[in-house]
């Protein structure tokens, strides 16, 4: 650098401090934004890949855009003259804001890793018919998925009544917590249940319980 300075002319070594740092500016920002492109291309083919819905790509997107630019922002600060215990100082606050507000918000955090879980495992998928059981044994929300997005499994209720139509929006986490079974076809429609017993099913009952007489004959006279 002194070198080329001592070989410019006067006049042009005094725009060498400001030429430099705006052609690293320059090439910063485009580093940023080719780097940018070629992240959303590659999202683009992984989601046409694996068959990602629109709702899952575009937090995707734009979290890689907004991590760019928050690292273009910090290089061309340092390159424009902002001392590094400064920049580092900036960081680390917004790193600690930023884990207080990730436990905060644990519960939807979670609902959106579960998410993509679900839209990349593919435990189900639109139009299977499941059931999310707390066990085995007892009976739990069933119906057809009908939507899928960050937070929500949204079924139709397949116990509903008939001409009423009802949804059960399930969070995504709910389904990694729980036993889920899913259907080949249509399940079964639910039992009916059971009426509640009558007093006069209670003597009819009662009364069949009673033992018939015998009445006495010839091979069973004592």
């Amino acid at each position: 650098m002194q070198v080329l300075k001592t070989r410019l002319p006067e006049w042009m070594q005094d725009w060498l401090e400001v030429i430099i740092p705006g052609s690293q500016i320059l090439l910063i920002l485009f580093a940023a934004w080719l780097l940018q492109r070629t992240l959303r291309r590659l999202v683009r083919r992984a989601s046409a890949h694996y068959q990602l819905p629109n709702e899952l790509v575009v937090p995707i997107n734009g979290l890689i855009r907004w991590i760019i630019i928050a690292s273009a922002l910090l290089l061309v600060l340092e390159r424009m003259g902002v001392s590094a215990t400064v920049l580092w100082t900036a960081f680390t606050g917004f790193a600690t804001v930023g884990a207080v507000a990730f436990f905060a918000a644990w519960s939807v955090l979670s609902n959106l890793f579960c998410a993509l879980l679900i839209f990349t495992v593919r435990p189900f998928k639109i139009g299977d018919y499941i059931e999310v059981l707390d066990t085995a044994e007892k009976p739990g929300a069933k119906g057809r998925v009908v939507d899928i997005n960050l937070l929500y499994t949204t079924l139709e209720d397949h116990g509903a009544t008939s001409g009423h139509v009802a949804w059960l929006q399930i969070p995504n986490a709910l389904v990694f917590q729980r036993v889920v079974r899913r259907f080949q076809g249509v399940p079964p429609p639910p039992a009916p249940p059971t009426p509640p017993a009558t007093a006069a099913d209670a003597v009819a009952n009662a009364s069949s319980a009673v033992p018939t007489p015998v009445t006495p004959g010839p091979f069973n006279t004592p």
